[in-house]
Formats: C-alpha cells, structure tokens, sequence
C-alpha cells in the first residue's frame, strides 16, 4: 500500500543545531493530518455540530417531548406559542412531534440510501476498473443504462406500491420507508462507481500492486486489502454526498405522493400534506421544509470539509 505518512517541517530559530533555520523533523500519521484540516476547516465543523444536534433530535426527541406524534385534539391550527413550538395541525396534531418522527425516517432513509449506493458503487466500479476488457465494457454499459432509466422505473414501481385513499382513511397499509431507501439505493450508485473504476484503472498499475501479485495476492485480495483503502478519501466523500441527495430525493418523491406512506412519515410527506396550508397557516410548511435544508446543508458542509482535508494536494502543514 502506499506510504501513509506525511513529514511536517517548521521553521526554527536561525541559530538552531538543524541548520538553515528548520526544526526537528516532525512525523504524523495520515488520518492525523486529514482530522487536522478538517477541524480547521470552520464550515465543516458548525455543519458537523448541526448534524450531530438533528441526529440527537430525530431519535431522542420521542423520548423527550411531551406530546406523541398520534396524539390529536390539542387545539386545532394554534400558531407557534411556548406550549407548542411549531404549532398545530388541522386535526390538533402537535408539528414538533409530528417534524421529530419525520426527521427520524428522513434520516433512516438517508442513511440505508448512502450505505446502498456507495457499497454498490464502489464494488462494481473497483471490479470494473481492475478486471478491465469485457468485465470493464460490460459493467459500464450497465451503468450507462441504469444512467438512463432510474426516473422512471423508480416512480412506476412506487406508484403501482402507493397505498389508495380509501386504504389511507382507514388506516390501512404497511410500513415502506425501507422500501423506499432500497428503491433510491439501487437507482444512485453510478456516480460513484464510475468515479472508483477511474482511480482502480490507475491504481493497478502502481507498483505496490505488482509487489502484491508477486507475492501470490489473488484478484479480491489485491481490490479490497491494496487498493480500496486508497480510495477511502473518496468513498467517504462520495457517502456523505450520497446522503444529502437521499434526503432531497426522499422529499420530492414524498411531496409527490410516491415516497412514504403511512403509517409512517418523513419530511417529504410533511410537506406534501400541508402544502395547501403555505399561506393561510404557514407554519405547517415551512417547520417540516427548514429541516430538509438544514440536514442538506449540514452534510454538504461536512463533505466540503472532508474533500478538503483529504486533498493530496496539501502536503504541508505547520506543527
């Protein structure tokens, strides 16, 4: 594998033992290097705080907060007061619970779509890029069609899922959220799989792999013990991307009518119900869409900082 340390200079004093003016030479650890850019890096740090605080709200605040999302007749369309932080709904519903359990499922959507996509992408991008020939043309032509159709087989099969009004009214129906982030992970792998098979196409040719072959490495063990681990900058780039899409994604199919259903919720759906509401009771729109942005936003943040600190092309930086 590649050398994984960075050798770190400063200056000294001129009359230093070291001569020409420089330090003891200072040796640090790559992922020390990295963590140290990103704490520096302001933008992804105050994203990374946001996130960890939507996280802590979506699978603590049931425990925490007074009301259930179920529960009704609490008073019919009350804007914002100290009792109800973001109001009520058209049926009493209180919207701080009723956002909490949508950031829970957003979030869980969110998270499945990132594991899917990057584990699909990067096994068949880093096959592709290292087995080349017919393997390579294959796999490429499969991602180049799967490029073309997602849209659509997407929405036709959600919609052919979707619940009826009348099985909704009587609260029929199962849990699909699961459903719905299998679907978005199996239609938004191919960015990163096109982006691993390009870094896998240069890495095989490096000679820490043809040390590897030389000493009996097989294929899977070359791929996934010497050449994947290099690629780990951009795998964790690429799932943090894959995460803020998957909300965004959620969202729009939710507000569409094709994504969640009950019995459970997101804050796609949120928006979706209450969208009628934006002028006369605004609350009820715009609670459910500022949590959208500021997940979108904080993970956005948090992969500007990670591409960043992963950036080979900042070799130096001052103890």
């Amino acid at each position: 594998m590649a050398d994984n340390t960075i050798t770190l200079t400063g200056a000294g004093p001129s009359g230093s033992s070291q001569g020409a003016g420089f330090d003891a030479v200072k040796t640090r650890k790559q992922w020390q290097v990295v963590l140290r850019r990103f704490v520096r890096h302001r933008l992804a740090m105050a994203g990374l705080v946001v996130f960890f605080l939507l996280v802590l709200f979506a699978f603590l605040g049931d425990y925490l907060w007074k009301y259930d999302a179920s529960q009704l007749n609490l008073g019919r369309y009350q804007p914002p007061n100290p009792d109800h932080p973001f109001g009520t709904g058209r049926i009493g519903d209180d919207v701080f619970a009723k956002v909490i359990r949508g950031t829970d499922f957003s979030l869980r959507i969110a998270l499945v779509v990132a594991f899917i996509a990057t584990t699909v992408g990067v096994i068949l991008g880093a096959i592709a890029g290292f087995y080349r020939g017919w393997v390579d043309s294959l796999l490429s032509r499969f991602t180049d069609l799967v490029l073309v159709l997602p849209a659509f087989v997407m929405v036709a099969v959600l919609a052919r899922s979707s619940y009826s009004t009348e099985e909704i009214s009587r609260g029929g129906g199962t849990s699909n959220w699961l459903t719905v982030a299998i679907f978005l992970g199996l239609t938004n792998w191919m960015t990163i799989s096109r982006t691993i098979r390009g870094m896998v196409l240069s890495l095989r040719e490096k000679e820490f792999v043809e040390a590897a072959r030389a000493l009996g490495g097989g294929p899977l063990r070359i791929v996934f013990r010497h050449i994947l681990p290099n690629t780990v900058d951009v795998i964790i780039v690429n799932a943090t991307i894959a995460i803020a899409q998957a909300v965004l994604l959620e969202a729009a199919l939710s507000f569409v009518g094709l994504g969640v259903k009950y019995p459970d919720t997101s804050l796609g759906l949120l928006i979706n119900e209450n969208q009628n509401e934006l002028v006369v009771h605004p609350w009820l729109f715009y609670f459910p869409f500022l949590f959208i942005v500021l997940i979108s936003l904080s993970v956005n943040f948090i992969g500007d900082g990670l591409r960043d600190a992963f950036d080979p092309r900042q070799k130096r930086v001052r103890a």
